[in-house]
């Protein structure tokens, strides 16, 4: 439940109930317990088209983050704010260049094809099998997003910005076109879309 939750903006317990294959009261409890471990929180919200009741969304919380795989820990900074403290301001940037570098290198390898979709196919799944949920959609503009719910080192996205920006490098190097990164939080929940060829 919790990985389909971080998967969405939100579902209602009969919707998570249909697509877990459980009862709805079942599903119910569930939902209850969560929030009260303060993982998941509730929200009306209108339904499409309708003047009926709204109907209640069940989404996970900004704690819910620590249940998901992280690819850093709290030495990982400490590491990058004593480079900081020791080469001077830039190091800790340099530091994080070398490694994205050293990311799309070995990301290389699984985007031989010539077909930009097949690369962005593969692109999401090596990323998704480094923990960062992802999944290629097609927008209704026509245009291919590559969709991200989680990410690994978030903590470290958060104290170096930079990190933004050498993600869409990472992405424009490997599939070979523009692309923009857009970023949304709702509710302390991560989701990145990186537009392909925007």
């Amino acid at each position: 439940m919790l990985n389909l939750l971080k998967r969405t903006q939100g579902l209602s317990v009969q919707e998570i109930a249909d697509h877990l294959g459980m009862s709805y009261m079942g599903i119910k409890d569930l939902c209850t317990d969560l929030e009260k471990r303060g993982l998941l929180d509730a929200r009306r919200e209108p339904r499409d088209g309708s003047t009926g009741r709204p109907r209640m969304i069940h989404r996970l919380t900004g704690r819910a983050h620590e249940l998901f795989p992280v690819a850093s820990n709290p030495l990982t900074l400490d590491v990058l704010d004593a480079a900081k403290k020791l080469f001077g301001p830039a190091s800790a940037e340099k530091l994080l260049m070398l490694v994205w570098q050293q990311k799309t290198e070995s990301l290389f390898e699984r985007m031989k094809s010539p077909d930009a979709g097949e690369r962005a196919d593969a692109l999401a799944r090596a990323r998704d099998s480094a923990g960062h949920m992802a999944a290629v959609e097609q927008g209704s503009d026509g245009r291919t997003k590559i969709i991200e719910h989680h990410c690994p080192f978030l903590d470290v996205l958060r104290a170096y910005p930079v990190v933004a920006r050498l993600e869409v490098e990472l992405f424009r190097r490997l599939l070979g076109v523009s692309v923009e990164r857009r970023e949304e939080n709702a509710g302390g929940l991560y989701r990145a879309e990186f537009v392909i060829g925007a």
